[in-house]
C-alpha cells in the first residue's frame, strides 16, 4: 500500500515537472497534479490496454512508437476531466507522454512494491 501511494506521490510530481518543462501543458498547482495523476492511472490502468490492442497492428508497423500517440491521447482525456491541468493540443501531449515517460521511469526505478528505496548487491565469488 506504501508502495502505491509512493508511486502515486512521484508519479504527480512527473505531472508537475511535465508541466514545467513542456509548453503546453499546465497544472493550477499541486492539488490538481496529485488528481491529474491518479485520474491518469486509472485511465492507463482501464481504458489504455483496449487502445493497447486495438492498435495492435499500426503498433507494430510503427515499432511500438505508436504507443507514444495512446499515451498522449491518455493525458489529453486527463485533461479534459480534471480541472486545473490543461494539455493544450496533440502536439504538446505527445511531447508531454515522451517526458512523462522518461521521467516516471528515472523517479520510480528504484521504488519497490513495498514502497521501500531499492538496490542492487553485487556480490563476486572466485570458483
Amino acid at each position: 500500500m506504501i508502495g502505491l501511494l509512493l508511486r502515486w506521490a512521484l508519479n504527480a510530481f512527473a505531472l508537475w515537472v511535465v508541466s514545467v518543462l513542456v509548453p503546453g501543458i499546465h497544472t493550477a498547482g499541486i492539488g490538481p497534479a496529485f488528481v491529474a495523476a491518479l485520474v491518469l492511472g486509472i485511465l492507463n490502468t482501464l481504458v489504455r490496454p483496449i487502445l493497447l490492442l486495438l492498435t495492435l497492428p499500426i503498433n507494430l508497423l510503427t515499432l511500438g512508437l505508436f504507443t507514444f500517440v495512446i499515451n498522449a491521447l491518455m493525458l489529453m482525456i486527463t485533461s479534459s476531466l480534471v480541472r486545473g491541468f490543461v494539455v493544450e493540443g496533440f502536439g504538446s501531449a505527445l511531447v508531454g507522454a515522451l517526458v512523462l515517460s522518461i521521467v516516471s521511469l528515472l523517479l520510480n526505478l528504484f521504488i519497490a512494491d513495498s514502497g521501500r528505496v531499492g538496490y542492487v548487491n553485487v556480490e563476486y565469488r572466485r570458483l
